[in-house]
């Protein structure tokens, strides 16, 4: 038989064997979780699945600088830029990969002297290579599999960078605008209190009160003061926090003061199964999983031989005159079989170690998903918890004005002291600040409600029931 019968039919061969691939077949792991959320009947647990939607779940609070600080996030957010860069790195190992695929081509132009027995010799030398390294376990085809199921993890990881920073950054600037109504709260109060002072100075002045009366009115006014003051600060901490979120420096950038707090908006509590799968760390740990899965076949084809085809052709002469002549051609072709015959049991370990990376990925994938649930039927209590606070607090409050209304009523017609009148005015501030801070934690409860369930849901989608503030 000639020799380029026995190569091509060699060819035919590897062609065939091409089409054996070593090792498991990906599967999606199994995960044992309820099947609805415990206090919240209605909810559906939903299987991972890869990023395919892009949700603007913040338009929900109905704030327009609210949504332009977050168009600045996308833009200039230095850990999204570096997730970016991660996916791109992670992207061009999957080009990497499947290269290996393909025949090599190699060139080469060179020119060599060298010296036996005293005399001197020169050879110029050009020659064109190709080898190609068949894929016959199908290594290279599990390594690009492994590679891209990476590439889908970090884009993933990207997604859940972005979701867990506009989340940082709307909880801060939910709770500065809580900050901003406090702060108007106690400015009104300091105002009061201020007429108060002059009315008990004046009611002093007449005999009709003690000192301690003017005192005491005089110690709630600079107490309350000393509280305002200390808002500065805090409303400052959270606008420095979002300036770096949105990628400038704390003093490049000031946030007004508005009218109002964002309300709360109308949350689902039965929605699509597929919800829960936008969660983009669920979708990065069952991206691991598959590509932890791949490299066990890769482990597995060094027990098998490599097959290489490669071919060489060119000329080589000691004259450049005649250097590229028929005479001086040369070429070589041929297939070669290579494999390892004794390792003292490397292969094997690497084998078992793919295996037990394999088993450490479904792991934290399994327990990323019930993390995932957990987080969510925090953040359903939270709010379920918070409506009913709230709720107690502002008949509280209620209580507290009237209790205040009555007693400065009976200050008025000297019946009690100033003290009473303090202690009504301390309770009933208390009670609206107190009450105040529930609602930013109940809207720091929602944002963290939509994170849990991987950035909120298109307005479109079915919704059985609805959460109402």
């Amino acid at each position: 038989m000639k020799p380029s019968v026995k190569l091509s039919a060699l060819a035919l061969v590897a062609v065939v064997l091409s089409g054996c691939v070593l090792g498991p077949d990906y599967q999606r792991p199994e995960t044992s979780v309820p099947l609805e959320f415990r206090h919240t009947p209605g909810w559906k647990i939903a299987q991972p699945a890869a990023q395919d939607t892009v949700v603007a779940w913040w338009s929900l609070y109905n704030d327009a600088t609210l949504t332009q600080l977050l168009k600045q996030l996308d833009a200039s957010n230095q850990n999204l830029r570096e997730a970016e860069a991660a996916w791109r790195e992670a992207r061009a190992l999957v080009g990497g990969s499947r290269a290996a695929l393909y025949p090599k081509a190699t060139g080469q132009v060179g020119s060599t002297r060298s010296s036996r027995d005293e005399e001197a010799s020169k050879s110029n030398e050009v020659a064109l290579g190709l080898s190609w390294q068949l894929d016959i376990w199908g290594q290279v085809r599990r390594q690009v599999e492994s590679s891209e199921a990476s590439a889908q993890a970090s884009a993933a990881q990207w997604a859940g960078v972005r979701l867990s920073q506009q989340s940082e950054l709307v909880q801060n600037y939910l709770q500065l605008r809580v900050l901003d109504e406090q702060m108007r709260l106690l400015d009104a109060t300091i105002s009061a209190y201020q007429r108060s002072l002059q009315l008990t100075q004046n009611r002093y002045q007449a005999g009709m009160v003690t000192r301690a009366d003017v005192s005491q009115a005089l110690t709630q006014l600079r107490n309350t003061q000393a509280q305002r003051l200390d808002l500065d600060w805090q409303r400052a901490r959270f606008e420095h926090a979002i300036a770096l979120l949105v990628g400038t420096t704390p003093n490049a950038l000031h946030i007004g003061s508005v009218a109002d707090v964002p309300a709360l908006p109308r949350l689902p509590i039965s929605v699509p199964s597929a919800l829960l799968e936008r969660r983009p760390d669920i979708a990065a740990a069952e991206r691991q999983v598959m590509a932890a899965n791949a490299e066990i076949g890769v482990a597995k084809t060094a027990y098998f031989p490599d097959l290489t085809l490669s071919a060489t052709g060119g000329y080589r002469g000691s004259n450049l005159a005649d250097w590229i002549s028929m005479p001086n051609r040369f070429w070589s072709i041929g297939p070669q079989f290579a494999m390892t015959l004794f390792d003292a049991g490397a292969r094997r370990a690497k084998t078992e170690q793919a295996q037990a990376r394999y088993d450490q990925q479904v792991a934290r994938y399994r327990q990323t998903t019930l993390q995932a649930i957990g987080e969510v039927e925090d953040a359903l209590v939270q709010l379920n918890v918070y409506a009913q606070e709230i709720s107690v607090q502002r008949e509280a409050l209620a209580a507290a004005q009237d209790t205040l209304r009555l007693i400065d009523n009976q200050y008025q017609a000297g019946f009690v002291d100033y003290l009473a009148v303090s202690s009504a005015q301390a309770t009933a501030l208390n009670s609206e600040r107190t009450l105040l801070n529930l609602l930013g934690t109940q809207l720091t409860a929602s944002v963290q409600l939509i994170s849990a369930l991987g950035g909120g849901w298109d307005k479109d989608q079915t919704v059985n029931k609805l959460y109402e503030p």
